[in-house]
């Protein structure tokens, strides 16, 4: 697109769907695919009572991730923090109405729907971060005070969760704020002052703030053959199942372990190792390979912004999608302690599949608006 100097861009309805990167969109509808699928094994070939369900919330957010995508990405700017702060308020509701399932407060019923506050805040955490760094000149980035505003604007979240409790999307949420500040450009010191800060406090938290659920699960990653039939159950039985699948697999629909209901929480965070036994390493890998295109794919979409706001929300998004994908599989791998961590459109569960589309309109919105300069005083209302 040619820039005429002093002038923004005129970008109609049909111009921003030309410019959607549908590739990317292919990519991601690739992946579900392979979701959906595996929803299907599961529930032992029936479409109820995942899969139908998961097409439909597919369906729904697509549609939705298309409408982000246009919306001019300016208006994402102006309105970043009260997005950010209104996903707080939803997760400090939790604290007072929200509702328990598996030993955790987690859900906030909003009457027509369920809804996950802690997965919606990893994306509007990117959005508030990527809005107060954009204008950020390089020399504030390196002032320490320059960051007490984000640090806080970090810790709020990451503090809500905790008390969920939910460690995994509590660290998960907190990576990928500490990613978008290295994107921002803080200075490598502090990333390495903060880090001994946070060995220092390993005993300390340990003791006043793990639980004993978390401590246990903690231990049983270093040893899960100590209590195999219990705490250890899970990663053992998400290590057998990977081992049997081999290299090519046991078959669609003819996982043993899945389907003889040892495997626990196969449709949920445990599904990757019920696709590979199914269809072996070499469909373990064609899903890592697809998960890689689709981060690369993003990668260059965020890079190609000329706008500051538009790459670290691009880049944001990528890298919490990264780790998403990185710390469930890793954990069923054994590599990671076991925590309740779904697989990036392949688990079930409609929040998180919602807001990682969600995420994706973000990130295709800053490719259709990637030649759009954003002046100083965009955020206070001036287009």
């Amino acid at each position: 697109m040619t820039l005429i100097p002093g002038r923004q861009p005129e970008l109609t309805i049909g111009r921003k769907l030309w410019q959607i990167n549908w590739t990317f969109v292919l990519l991601i509808s690739l992946i579900a695919g392979i979701g959906f699928a595996m929803l299907y094994s599961a529930a032992d070939g029936s479409l109820e009572p995942w899969s139908v369900r998961q097409m439909a919330r597919f369906g729904v957010g697509i549609v939705a991730m298309v409408v982000f995508a246009l919306i001019d990405i300016r208006i994402w700017l102006r309105y970043a923090y009260v997005i950010y702060f209104a996903s707080l308020l939803l997760l400090a509701a939790v604290e007072f109405t929200g509702s328990t399932g598996m030993g955790a407060q987690r859900w906030l019923n909003l009457g027509f729907v369920n809804i996950q506050p802690s997965e919606v805040v990893k994306i509007t955490l990117i959005l508030a971060l990527a809005r107060y760094f954009y204008a950020s000149r390089v020399e504030d980035v390196e002032r320490l005070t320059h960051l007490f505003v984000p640090a806080a604007m970090l810790a709020l979240p990451v503090v809500l969760v905790l008390r969920q409790p939910d460690l995994g999307t509590a660290i998960l949420i907190l990576i990928t704020g500490i990613a978008v500040f290295f994107l921002a450009g803080v200075r490598a010191w502090i990333f390495i002052a903060a880090g001994l800060a946070a060995i220092s406090a390993i005993v300390p938290i340990w003791k006043f703030v793990l639980l004993d659920y978390q401590k246990q699960r903690l231990l049983t990653y270093l040893d899960p053959e100590r209590d195999p039939l219990g705490a250890g159950y899970h990663v053992v039985q998400s290590k057998i199942a990977l081992g049997s699948g081999g290299i090519f697999g046991k078959g669609f629909l003819a996982g043993t372990q899945s389907h003889l209901s040892f495997l626990p929480e196969k449709h949920t965070d445990f599904i990757f190792t019920m696709l590979a036994e199914e269809f072996g390493m070499a469909g373990g890998l064609v899903l890592l390979g697809l998960y890689l295109m689709a981060l690369v794919y993003g990668f260059f979409i965020a890079l190609r912004s000329r706008n500051h706001f538009g790459r670290l929300v691009g880049m944001g998004v990528v890298a919490a999608f990264f780790f998403n994908v990185f710390v469930n599989i890793a954990m069923v791998m054994g590599i990671l302690p076991v925590v309740g961590m779904p697989l990036p459109l392949i688990s079930y569960g409609g929040t998180a599949m919602v807001t990682l589309l969600f995420g994706f309109g973000l990130l295709l919105c800053v490719f259709v608006h990637r030649d759009v300069a954003i002046s100083p005083g965009t955020a206070d209302g001036d287009f």
